[in-house]
Order: structure tokens, then C-alpha cells, then sequence
């Protein structure tokens, strides 16, 4: 709950720091005002650590540089075409905008930029009015034209004006409603909800390296699956990961199954908690939040309603991966990042095999080859994808895995299996059988790759002799 006493006792401090008062003083010097804006004013009153400071002015840019650049150490030109510089200051990063008063044209989310002449013209314009609070400096005072401070206390999240201005005007905000109400634990009020849902289709000209943007800025907040559920509920979702809704699947009266979407944001809490409790103080993990939300998504498209009520997802791993994959490109996420989640949605069931018998050696090596630089994901998406409620085969499966780690580990320390490979590399292979490079040598390389998996270490000599008898065996 907001202390509004500790809240502006935080607002003075920020107001004293150095970096605030060098550029609050210099700024005054110059006949200029300057506030503390958006973010950092909200997060100080709610007790949360402020980084990277905006700042606002009536100064245009060139006064801007000029009144900054003898306090600076850097500066930079961040977006001179719409008012913003940015410095390093007293080793701290800031960025100060000339007051603005843009329009919107209801085609494109890009603004055309005018300059306003006041800072609560400036705030009118800000997505939400958490977001739409200002600290003037030197001073300080505290202005809130939109009755941000109330609805911090009441945990609510609304924008300025009518929400669908403010959504018509810029379709990313309802995204950011989503990020916001996760990262801060907020309710969105119905008017707002409402507006986000009728507006929905307008996020089709959003770009979708933006969506992709506000999407991992969500995935990275304590509880994403909170403004997961807002997105799907307003229909925001179909246009984002539309694979995500489609796990709603209906329920038949003869085939009672779980709801796999309601599944899957139980696996992305689990994975977070996970997460945190095998790496405290650890950056969130974007590639293991959306495997873990994506782990199913091929469940829909594989699902088949069996005689006597069951229902089956034959190979929707597969599937899932390769939906994943086509998904996560439409959103313009790199290449290693698409590897990778992929890689663990096609993963995810196999330890399942494990559970119902213990694997061999080499069962247990291939899994780590084939798991390779995602293991450890692996580990943690595998052990958040057991919701039942069953308690007795919940304890089976941590068990089962809790010892499939421990052979792991056991393997790791006798054979180093986190650089599984063959005891002969590519050129002993080909001085041993007098050949070229090609494809020859490949079919000897996994010949002898398959030996490490399922004997362990043999030995060069040894492993030399197979690969010869392998050789004359092939004519």
C-alpha cells in the first residue's frame, strides 16, 4: 500500500540527489523549467528503485545541449526531431525532452511532433496517469493534473482522457497497459478495458519489432501471466501470438481434459518461480518464459478425441516447435533467441519417457546432447510442466527428476558430457582412413558419436579400431 509520507520523503530525496540538483540549478540559471517526469516519479513513490531519469523542459533542443553540455561528460542526439538529448551526468544516463504536444493522424502510431509550451500540456499527452506525474525542480513540487497520486493508492491503472483517444492515438498503449498492470501489480479500470477490446484490431499497424518490444518487456515482470490474461481476454492477443487463445479449447461433455491454456500460465508461474529459486538475483529469462508459455501451442492443432473419453496430442512437440518458430519470426525475434525456444518446446515431453522406467547411460547422454546449451531451461521448463493436482504422482515426477539431475551430474564429473564428442575428431578420422573431407567423414564422425552415447569413453586406440572395422565392413 502507497505511504503518501514515505512516498514524498523518497520525491525530496530524488529531487536532492546530485545529477537532479546539477541539472535543476543549471537549467534555472538559464530561465528554463525543468521537471522530473513519467516513470521515476511514479516508481519513487511507490518505494521502487528509480533508473534512467526523464526529465522535461519548455528549452528546445539546441538549449537543451547548451545547458547540459558543460555538466556533461557525453552527450548525444537521441531524437533532436523530437526533442530529446540525451547526457551522462555525475555517472548517471538522463534524457531531457522539450514539453510536447503532439497529434496523431488515426493511420500510423507515429506522431506528428510539435512542441508544447507547458508542462501539464506535456503530461496530457502520456499514456497513463501513473505515468503522467511530474516533479518540477528546483522546488520541489509535485504536479499531477490527472490524479496519478490517486490512482496509485488505488492500484489502478486508466489513461489521462478518454481511453480510446488515447489508444486510436497510439494502439502500442494497450500493450503497455498489459506490461504495466504485471509490472506493477495494477487493475486496469473497465472503461479502459472496454476501449483495449473494442480497439483491438487497430494493432495491426503497429510494427512488430515494437509488439515484439513491449511483449519481452512484459515477459520479464514478476507476474507476465496477469497482462497475459488481459491481452487474451481484450482479443489483443489474436494479433500478437494468436497460438495463445487457441489453447482455450472446448471442452467436450464425453472427453474432460485440462484447459491447456490455463496450463500453460500455470507452467510460466511455476518456471518464474523456479527461476528465482535456482538463480537468485539472475536477470529474467525471456527464452525460458516463452517456452514455457508456448511449450503446447502445437496441443490444438494435434488434438483427437479417443474412444472411452480420453484425449490424446500425438506429436504436438513437433508441431509446437515448428509453430514457435514460424510465431516467433512473424515478431522479429533473433535468430538465437528463436533456436532456443524452439529447441526446449521440442524437448519439453522428453523426460516424461524417463518417469515411467529408468533410462540407460546412454539414454540419459543423449539427453544432454541433444538438451546441449539448454539444460539447464530444460530442467526448469520440464519441472514447472507437472500442474496436477494429484499429489502422489506430482512427488513421482520431482522425484524422477530430481534423479535424472543427479545421473547427470554423476556422468558430467566422470565423462565431462558438457563437451560430448567422439574420441576421434574430423582430421584423425580422415588420416586413419586415408580420405578427403566430405560426406564420408561425417558418416564416420557420427559412427563414432554414437559409440560415446551409448559406451561412454573407450579410449583412442580403441575407438581407432572400431572406426577401421566399421570401415571394412562398408566394402
Amino acid at each position: 500500500m502507497l505511504n503518501m509520507a514515505e512516498g514524498v520523503a523518497r520525491l525530496g530525496a530524488l529531487a536532492a540527489s546530485p545529477v537532479v540538483s546539477a541539472l535543476a540549478d543549471a537549467f534555472a540559471a538559464a530561465g528554463y523549467e525543468l521537471a522530473i517526469v513519467g516513470g521515476p516519479v511514479r516508481d519513487a513513490l511507490l518505494g521502487r528503485p528509480t533508473n534512467d531519469l526523464d526529465f522535461t523542459s519548455n528549452a528546445r533542443p539546441d538549449d537543451i545541449l547548451r545547458v547540459v553540455e558543460p555538466l556533461a561528460t557525453a552527450t548525444w542526439d537521441i531524437g533532436r526531431a523530437f526533442g530529446t538529448i540525451g547526457a551522462k551526468v555525475r555517472g548517471e544516463s538522463v534524457e531531457i525532452t522539450t514539453y510536447r504536444a503532439d497529434s496523431y493522424d488515426g493511420v500510423t502510431r507515429k506522431p506528428t511532433v510539435e512542441f508544447g509550451d507547458t508542462l501539464e500540456q506535456d503530461l496530457a499527452r502520456r499514456d497513463f496517469t501513473v505515468n503522467a506525474m511530474a516533479l518540477r525542480v528546483p522546488g520541489p513540487t509535485l504536479v499531477d493534473p490527472a490524479g496519478g497520486v490517486e490512482d496509485l493508492v488505488a492500484r489502478s491503472l486508466r489513461t489521462p482522457g478518454d481511453p480510446a483517444v488515447s489508444f486510436g492515438d497510439d494502439p502500442l498503449r494497450m500493450l503497455r497497459a498489459a506490461r504495466f498492470a504485471s509490472q506493477l501489480g495494477f487493475s486496469v479500470t473497465e472503461d479502459t478495458r472496454a476501449a483495449m477490446s473494442e480497439l483491438a484490431g487497430t494493432l495491426s499497424i503497429v510494427s512488430p519489432e515494437r509488439i515484439q518490444g513491449e511483449l519481452v518487456k512484459l515477459l520479464r515482470t514478476d507476474a507476465p501471466d496477469d497482462g497475459i490474461r488481459l491481452l487474451v481476454d481484450a482479443g489483443l492477443m489474436e494479433l500478437v501470438i494468436p497460438e495463445v487463445p487457441a489453447l482455450r479449447l472446448e471442452i467436450d461433455e464425453h472427453h474432460h481434459h485440462k484447459d491447456v491454456y490455463e496450463h500453460s500460465l500455470t507452467v510460466l508461474r511455476q518456471a518464474i518461480d523456479l527461476e528465482r529459486e535456482r538463480h537468485p538475483g539472475s536477470a529474467p529469462d525471456v527464452i525460458l518464459r516463452l517456452a514455457a508459455l508456448l511449450h503446447d501451442i502445437g496441443k490444438p492443432a494435434t488434438r483427437k478425441l479417443e474412444p472411452g473419453g480420453g484425449v490424446s496430442f500425438h506429436h504436438h512437440d513437433i508441431t509446437g516447435a515448428r509453430l514457435a518458430r514460424k510465431r516467433l519470426q512473424a515478431l522479429r525475434f533473433d535468430s538465437d533467441t528463436i533456436a532456443s525456444t524452439t529447441r526446449l518446446v521440442e524437448l519439453h515431453l522428453r523426460f516424461f519417457g524417463y518417469s515411467e522406467g529408468a533410462w540407460t547411460d546412454s539414454a540419459v547422454r543423449r539427453y544432454v546432447r541433444d538438451a546441449g546449451d539448454e539444460l539447464e531451461r530444460l530442467h526448469i521448463l520440464t519441472r514447472a510442466d507437472v500442474t496436477t493436482r494429484n499429489k502422489r504422482k506430482a512427488s513421482r515426477l520431482r522425484t524422477a527428476y530430481d534423479d535424472i539431475e543427479r545421473r547427470i551430474d554423476v556422468l558430467a564429473a566422470e565423462e565431462e558430457l558438457n563437451s560430448l564428442r567422439p574420441e576421434l575428431d574430423g582430421n584423425r578420422i580422415q588420416h586413419i582412413l586415408g580420405i578427403a573431407p566430405g560426406r564420408e567423414v561425417g558418416e564416420a564422425y557420427r559412427f563414432l558419436m554414437d559409440i560415446r552415447l551409448d559406451e561412454g569413453v573407450i579410449g583412442p586406440d580403441a575407438a581407432e579400431e572400431r572406426l577401421r572395422a566399421w570401415w571394412a565392413a562398408r566394402g
